[in-house]
């Protein structure tokens, strides 16, 4: 399951235990519309939260997104790592477990 967030529920969210993918995309995004279903698949086993640029435009500037897809990966609430494109699952993977 996939969460959407905005700015009343951001940082509540991302200071969950475990992983927490946070996807910053738009609907007009071409990449962003590839990773869509690798990070549906990965919410089987992680928590993935999904940010809308255009609809959640102060926390995108808050986050410094110039491009998108960004996703930013925490850890227990800290930021453990983050990459902007497309990327595979297997990608996915390999930056989470390193």
């Amino acid at each position: 399951m996939e969460i959407k967030l905005n700015k009343d529920n951001y940082e509540k969210e991302i200071k969950d235990k475990g992983i927490v993918i946070v996807d910053f995309y738009a609907t007009w995004c071409g990449p962003c519309m590839m990773l869509a279903p690798i990070l549906e698949e990965l919410s089987s086993k992680y928590k993935v939260c999904k940010i809308n640029v255009d609809e959640e435009q102060e926390l995108a500037r808050e986050n410094a997104i110039m491009s998108i897809p960004t996703v930013y990966i925490y850890k227990d609430g800290k930021l453990l790592n983050k990459f902007i494109g497309y990327k595979t699952k297997e990608d996915i993977e390999s930056i989470i477990n390193n």
